[in-house]
């Protein structure tokens, strides 16, 4: 793993464990939602999740579910992790 150097932000995975952290989110949650956050950077070809949006969240939870079958608890999980990176690390708001 690498360091970020003092002056570097924090990497938007540690941003995002921080976050969930300071909300008291149980460790099992913590990493899932980080699981589930990298899963969704890896399948959009690792661009930022700032750069995207609704479209591609949808095109992640469409894809889990025809390809790969996820039951609905499964899916409703994955959107829940991605509604808080979006809210509670990036500040915005999807639809």
């Amino acid at each position: 793993m690498m360091e970020t150097s003092p002056t570097s932000p924090p990497k938007l995975l540690d941003r995002m464990r921080e976050r969930l952290r300071l909300r008291h989110y149980s460790m099992r949650t913590e990493q899932q939602y980080v699981q589930w956050a990298r899963r969704f950077i890896l399948f959009h070809g690792k661009r930022h999740p700032a750069e995207m949006g609704a479209r591609e969240v949808e095109a992640f939870l469409t894809h889990l579910a025809v390809t790969g079958k996820v039951a609905a608890a499964t899916q409703n999980q994955a959107l829940s992790a991605l509604l808080f990176l979006y809210r509670e690390v990036l500040a915005q708001d999807l639809p």
